[in-house]
Order: C-alpha cells, then structure tokens, then sequence
C-alpha cells in the first residue's frame, strides 16, 4: 500500500498541471478583455493597453501561462483584478464556508440515503419500495435551482422557520446551524437520491447470496441479517459513490451558493466569471481540483479497511 500511495501521490501534480492549463485556456477563450473590464466600457484605448501591460495580458499565452506557473509553483495564485487582493486571501475567506456546507451535506447523504436504501431492499416489490425509489428519481432529476426555491418557499417564507439566505456563522452554533441547513439539504438531495438507489441495488444483490440463506436458515432476526451480513458487505459500492460525491459537492456548490447568497468559493467564482477576474477564477479552480483529487485518494485508500480482500501493489 505504501508504494500505492507514493505513486498517486506522485501522479498529483501531473493531475493539477493538465487542470491549469485547460482552465488556463478556457478563460482565454471566453469573450470579453478583463483590462477593459479595470478601466472601465468608457476608458481611452490608451488605458486599456497600459492595463494589459501591467498585467502582462500582452504578452503571448505561451509567456503568461509561464508567468502564471512559475507563481503558483512559489504559492502565489496572484492578485485579483477585481478586489486587488491576494487571490489566496480571497480563497481562504470563502473555503471555510465551502468546507461547512460540503461537510454538513456529506453527513446527511448517508444518514438519510444508506437508511432509505435498506428499507427499499427489505421492502422490495412492496408500495414502499416504489414510493421510495419515485422519490429517489425525482431527487435526481430535480434541478437544484428548483430544490432550493421549493425548500425557500416552504420553510423561510410559509413556515417562516429557516432563513432564506445569507452565512449565520459556523454551522455549530444555533444560528449557524438553522443558516446553512436548507444550502445543505439542497446540496445533497442529488447525493442522497443517487446513494438510495445503489444502496438498494447492492443490498439486493447481497441479499440474494448463499449465506444470507443461511443466515435466516439458522433463525437470525431480519435485522441482524439485514444490517451485519447484508448492509456490511453492500458497502464497498456505496462508500465508492459517497467518496466521489462528496468530492463533487464542491462543485454542485457554485449553484446553491449562488441561490441561498452562501459566501463560499462557488459564489466567489461565480462573481469572477461575471467580472473576467481570470486570476480569482484560476485559483478557485485549482483549489477544488486539488480537494477532488485528495477526497478521491482518501476514498481509494478506505477501501483497504471497507474490503480486506483488497490488496494494492
């Protein structure tokens, strides 16, 4: 396992290399002159180009994408265009917020997919079971836009119980708390939909193996068979999706942040789009890309203690 890790490890930054430069020439490509967006629609040519000097947006892409990697190889993800801030100042303003909300709903996914899953799988074929899986369709087809003005409708403007935007604080306080719980549910409800779903899937194929058989030959209750033969080993797919989802909560984060006003790196992206902040948006990117790539090596390396027939050479 050792070498396993050295390796992935190793492939790292080979990985956030090919991401600088597809973002890199990404932004180049979109329309628009973030010099002209500095000095403004109405500033004389003359402007503008002093701007793109300063900037060095005159030089050719090879030269500033040079300039830009040989900064960030030294941490320096450079200075916003916009708020003339260190970007990484402005990154770790907004991550912690980000990390609150993608923590929060990583824990209700499996407290709620993983419980709901089960019972499908035990009430299989039942009016249960195509209940929960109907609902479990909707949540994956549902934009999340759409979730997130419902839950707003409901319980920040009928039930008047949650506030309907804005960041109350760290999510253990009560403020805190009732703050980021609607942002959360939305952020999950994809999660939660797509995890029932397989949840059900792989308890379905346990549930149909030899020694469950065996196990209710010998008169063990349905729920230790359920939970300690079935559930136990349906929980290599499932722990594979919760990883990997939990890694693309940072990414489904940029729409519910934008929705519920959550001042996370989604929302701070979503602003530097708007205003051609090509650094702000780079270190954004990179930021999210690295936290993938790490949840992903977390969730490989978890396999070992989910599966010990999983060896790595």
């Amino acid at each position: 396992m050792t070498q396993y890790i050295i390796r992935r490890i190793l492939i790292l930054p080979v990985v956030m290399l090919g991401v600088s430069v597809l973002v890199f020439l990404v932004l180049h490509l979109v329309p628009g002159n973030p010099a002209q967006v500095i000095a403004g629609p109405d500033a004389p040519p003359e402007t503008v180009a002093r701007i793109e000097r300063e900037l060095g947006l005159d030089k050719s892409l090879p030269e500033q994408y040079w300039r830009y990697i040989s900064r960030v190889g030294q941490g320096d993800l450079g200075q916003s265009l916009r708020s003339r801030r260190p970007v990484m100042d402005d990154i770790l303003d907004a991550l912690p917020n980000t990390l609150q909300l993608t923590l929060v709903a990583a824990l209700i996914t499996p407290l709620v997919a993983i419980p709901l899953g089960v019972i499908a799988a035990a009430k299989r074929g039942s009016w249960v079971d195509s209940t929960l899986m109907l609902v479990s369709m909707l949540g994956i087809t549902a934009p999340v836009f759409a979730v997130a003005l419902g839950l707003m409708w409901v319980f920040g403007f009928k039930l008047d119980l949650l506030p309907i935007s804005g960041y109350g604080g760290p999510f253990w306080t009560w403020e805190g708390f009732k703050s980021i719980l609607m942002p959360a549910i939305t952020l999950s409800v994809l999660s939660i939909a797509a995890t029932a779903r397989l949840t059900r899937s792989a308890m379905l194929e346990v549930l149909s193996q030899e020694y469950i058989r065996t196990a209710r030959a010998k008169g063990l209750a349905n729920s230790v068979v359920l939970m300690r033969h079935g559930l136990k080993n349906a929980m290599l797919p499932v722990v594979t999706v919760l990883g990997l989802q939990v890694a693309g909560l940072l990414s489904g984060a940029v729409v519910t942040e934008t929705v519920f006003a959550w001042p996370g790196l989604g929302r701070l992206a979503v602003y530097a789009i708007d205003s051609r902040d090509f650094p702000v948006v780079q270190g954004t990117v990179l930021v999210i890309s690295l936290i993938f790539v790490l949840v992903n090596l977390a969730v490989d390396l978890l396999y070992a203690f989910v599966d010990p027939r999983i060896h790595y050479s």
